[in-house]
């Protein structure tokens, strides 16, 4: 596996790429609410896709839910000129509570949508499972992790990161404006975090 600072996850053996929550649509959705978010915010989600596309060059993308925020917007038609431009790469999406739009939505893009997927030892899903079946390890999105750091002289912020536990791995939201959930990890755990541009473990 490798992990893009962009928020993605490449499995090479199988060139498959694993994004979560892109909520795209969700800047529409705002501004549409009154809310003063600015509208290159999706342009800049989008760029930020292409870049990681043409860095992995994937033969499959694989959402992890919630891979458009909320009821169809214009912003629909702009990611369906993406997928269309990308005709060579199977667009695949794990259905997550935000993603309420029709089937034929979805059909119109030649996007394949599944409840949850399995694939070799991975079981993809939105939501991370409570129960895990034996010999399966969960990757999820839905939770948006975060992880709280500390300098040496007091200062802190709180980081998207990547985070593998024993059974479940949670990755980080892909789209702006998703907000961040700080996890606790254990010691086992491993934990990845984007900043500057750059992909650092921290535990």
């Amino acid at each position: 596996m490798e992990l893009f600072p962009q928020k993605a996850l490449f499995w090479k053996k199988h060139r498959i790429l694993f994004l979560a929550d892109l909520h795209l649509g969700k800047v529409n959705h705002f501004r549409k609410s009154g809310f003063p978010v600015p509208s290159k915010a999706n342009d800049h989600n989008l760029e930020l896709l292409l870049d990681v596309v043409s860095l992995a060059k994937p033969s499959r993308i694989i959402c992890l839910g919630d891979l458009f925020h909320s009821h169809y917007n214009p912003e629909w038609e702009v990611f369906g000129e993406v997928v269309k431009h990308l005709s060579g790469i199977s667009f695949e999406l794990v259905m997550g509570n935000h993603d309420i739009m029709s089937e034929r939505q979805y059909e119109r893009k030649g996007i394949k949508v599944y409840d949850e997927l399995t694939i070799d030892s991975f079981l993809l899903t939105h939501h991370p499972m409570e129960e895990i079946p034996e010999n399966l390890y969960n990757i999820a999105g839905h939770i948006h992790p975060g992880v709280h750091l500390v300098g040496k002289g007091r200062q802190s912020m709180t980081l998207p990161c990547f985070y593998f536990g024993a059974r479940q791995a949670y990755l980080p939201a892909f789209g702006m404006f998703t907000g961040l959930a700080r996890i606790a990890p254990k010691k086992e755990d491993k934990v990845f975090v984007v900043a500057d541009n750059k992909i650092l473990m921290v535990a």
